[in-house]
């Protein structure tokens, strides 16, 4: 059985970030030391990393599914948690990384070449961090974010410079043992290769690599046999070279029969049209080999393409053949834009842009946004004052002005987040926001009494109303008396 594995799903996970502490110091003579809760750490990552030793994702086929560490949760005296480690996935060279729809979102070429898969989550800050001169002991901690999960589709396309295509058993194992050190399986049956073989090739000055492509056959880019599943090892190419069977004895085939065909398959599967071409004509020291060679030579030509008449076991013509394509190789290689060295590329925020979004759903108004979506998973909703520090955020962000203009009224439904993970509320569009609010650590006064700002306002001024008026009516009282006492003195 063949250990070869070109395409694996993978499911990865990054590591949560470590909750903040809520701890206020203590020592003797100092009961109420301030806020000393440390902040969480971060969660780790999973990264895929390419490493030139790696020839195959069999590893990831068996164990599908990876996940990195949770970051510590913080601790009492400013002490931070301890991030997660990173989890490093090595992958062959020329890996190419999908989502679940098939968008691609990395291209991985070159060694070391990495792409984050799964980003780790943050971690929650401590009530030090969140300690400010309104909010002088608070007393919650922020949580940390859960990691990122996703499934993603690994597909390996051979970085090679030269692709052998062909029927099978049209020898292009053969070639490439002759050619380079390779040493792939050769047997006189079709399909012999189940996996692309890949060999180097030292002509003159140009070092390149060749791969031959297994089971091309009719129908091979619907699927049948096993040209689709290798086919995608040829994109990377720089020149293909057609091996024709020139002692074939299979009834139907010949040289130009077998290029037509395959020439029909690789047009078919797409991408290759702007590759060059070359025709080896093999087997050419087998009885009547040189003979077909020859009938078919001129009417190739005349399509435009290069001939080499070649013998994998006489080796005639490997020389001739082996130069003609590093010509094509390092003219391919020169005619690539120089590599620039890695750019950074600033986007900066609009100018108009609020950093959140407000649709309508059903009656109800879903609130879109990273920073309000983070906040909402950073939330201890058990914790009354860490509710009304996310209301103080919220209020600061500008969702509830936004709410108004969208037309919002007080009781309406308002959704944050996506809909596997969202917080759903009744909006109180009138609720003050503040560190004023605060009680006893861990507590809002919001959230004892929940009515709108605006009526407790109104009393507040009623109250002082009638204090002035109070004042008022006894300074007049004052003033009368004082005008008794004065009239007194006079009759006196």
């Amino acid at each position: 059985m063949t250990t070869f594995v070109d395409r694996v799903e993978l499911h990865v996970a990054a590591g949560n970030g470590g909750h903040g502490c809520a701890s206020v110091h203590r020592e003797k003579f100092k009961p109420l030391g301030g806020p000393d809760g440390g902040n969480g750490g971060e969660g780790g990552s999973v990264i895929l990393t390419v490493d030139s030793q790696v020839t195959t994702l069999l590893e990831y086929h068996h164990s599908p599914k990876r996940k990195a560490t949770n970051g510590k949760p913080g601790a009492g005296g400013n002490r931070t948690g301890a991030d997660g480690e990173d989890l490093v996935l090595l992958v062959p060279d020329g890996t190419v990384v999908l989502d679940r729809k098939g968008n691609v979102l990395a291209d991985l070429v070159g060694h070391g070449t990495s792409f984050v898969a799964a980003q780790g989550g943050r971690g929650g800050l401590g009530n030090a961090a969140l300690a400010s001169a309104r909010r002088k002991a608070p007393g919650f901690a922020l949580l940390g974010e859960p990691g990122e999960a996703r499934d993603i589709v690994m597909e390996l396309k051979s970085v090679a410079d030269v692709a052998l295509v062909g029927y099978p058993s049209a020898g292009k194992s053969s070639l490439i043992s002759v050619l380079s050190a390779a040493k792939p399986k050769i047997a006189d049956y079709p399909f012999t290769t189940l996996i692309p073989n890949l060999g180097v090739v030292t002509a003159g000055d140009t070092v390149y690599t060749i791969a031959d492509v297994p089971g091309l056959i009719p129908g091979a880019s619907q699927g049948r046999g096993l040209g689709l599943e290798f086919l995608r090892h040829v994109e990377r190419c720089s020149v293909l070279v057609h091996v024709l069977d020139c002692a074939t004895l299979e009834p139907g085939r010949d040289p130009l029969s077998d290029l037509e065909t395959i020439e029909a398959e690789l047009a078919e599967y797409g991408g290759l049209d702007d590759r060059p071409r070359l025709v080896a004509l093999n087997k050419v020291d087998v009885p009547d080999g040189q003979d077909i060679a020859d009938l078919t030579r001129a009417s190739l030509e005349e399509r435009g393409y290069r001939v080499f008449e070649v013998s994998a076991a006489s080796r005639k013509g490997l020389r001739e053949l082996s130069f003609a394509l590093a010509g094509i190789v390092a003219e391919a290689r020169a005619a690539k834009p120089v590599e620039e060295s890695t750019r950074i590329v600033l986007r900066p925020t609009a100018v108009d842009d609020a950093g959140f979004t407000i649709e309508e759903e059903d009656g109800a108004y879903r609130i879109r946004g990273v920073k309000p979506e983070r906040w909402v998973r950073q939330t201890d909703f058990s914790n009354d004052e860490a509710v009304g520090y996310l209301a103080d955020r919220l209020a600061r962000l500008g969702v509830e002005e936004r709410l108004w203009k969208v037309g919002a009224h007080e009781g309406d439904t308002v959704i944050i987040g996506p809909d596997e993970n969202a917080v759903v509320f009744d909006w109180e569009p009138t609720m003050a926001a503040g560190a004023e609010m605060l009680g006893r650590r861990g507590e809002d006064h919001r959230f004892e009494n929940p009515r709108p700002a605006v009526d407790r306002r109104r009393e507040k001024q009623k109250g002082r109303d009638a204090a002035e008026a109070e004042f008022l009516a006894f300074e007049a009282l004052s003033s009368g008396r004082q005008a008794e006492v004065e009239g007194d003195d006079e009759d006196y």
